[in-house]
């Protein structure tokens, strides 16, 4: 069972869907349409009452970009926690410990840091909090290129990476119930290891911590199905099946209200919900 803002979630039976709303310009799917405020409070309003049960907000891109100084991540971040933090549990998707200060602040309820860690003040900024830390797997830093990555065994690698940032996390005071880990597809890997990866998930599940799967519309996806940025749906409901069955147990996502129909369906035939009514051959 883990509390994470207003909300209990027992990760052994159930699935968190993770709603994705960005103000940024530059963002890999939705191409800055939330970046207005306007727009970013709507998108978060829209997955609430699709049924997600966290709202990622996002300020800056992991991919490279222009610089976004942390004031202006703060200005973008900010109002929308604010707006976000009583229609489900909110996440800040940083790297900055400040940033993640702040937010824990005004609300949010999980840092999800796509750094790993690189920063060891992000720990600082979550240790003796309520907050939770996501802690994912990359080999360069947000906002920097790395070009044809190399692994000698991906999954091995990530499981190993994730191990060594927890114990980072847990040294600098952050409790073990505080910790979430993501094998982070895609980032700094190919579709070949992204693959491998999703295929061999249990392995990333075993290091023994709730695991987050952000595969949303992601290249590994539109590769293997050859299929464009705004086609990658089914894809995309195929994948986050096949990650539950192995463990993950929140689910990063666009499109809200037919994953949410997906995760419910998995979770019911997995026996851990029941039917909303039953009434065929009853």
């Amino acid at each position: 069972m883990r509390k994470i803002g207003n909300r209990s979630f027992d990760f052994a039976r159930q699935v968190a869907v993770m709603a994705i709303v960005n103000r940024t310009p530059d963002s890999f799917h939705d191409k800055g349409s939330t970046f207005a405020l306007e727009q970013a409070v709507a998108a978060v309003e829209r997955a609430a009452a699709a049924g997600a049960d966290w709202i990622d907000i996002g300020g800056v891109p992991f991919a490279p970009g222009p610089e976004v100084s942390a004031a202006e991540e703060l200005d973008r971040v900010l109002p929308v926690v604010t707006k976000a933090r009583d229609l489900a549990v909110v996440s800040v998707d940083t790297f900055r410990p400040s940033v993640a200060a702040e937010v824990i602040k005004a609300g949010a309820g999980v840092i999800n840091d796509t750094s790993g860690l690189r920063d060891p003040e992000m720990a600082d900024a979550v240790a003796g909090t309520d907050a939770q830390l996501v802690l994912t797997h990359s080999l360069a830093p947000p906002r920097t290129a790395w070009p044809r990555p190399h692994y000698d065994d991906v999954t091995l690698e990530v499981a190993g990476f994730l191990r060594e940032r927890v114990k980072v996390a847990l040294d600098r005071g952050v409790r073990p119930n505080q910790i979430i880990i993501d094998p982070g597809h895609d980032l700094n890997k190919n579709t070949l290891h992204s693959l491998e990866l999703t295929r061999r998930l249990d392995e990333i599940a075993a290091v023994g911590y709730p695991m987050l799967a952000a595969v949303s519309n992601k290249d590994f996806i539109g590769e293997t199905l050859d299929a464009a940025q705004q086609s990658r749906l089914s894809g995309t409901l195929a994948t986050v099946v096949f990650c539950i069955l192995h463990g993950a147990r929140i689910v990063r996502v666009h499109d809200v209200p037919a994953t949410v129909d997906a995760v419910r369906m998995t979770e019911a035939i997995l026996g851990w919900r029941a039917p909303a009514y039953t009434r065929h051959n009853i």
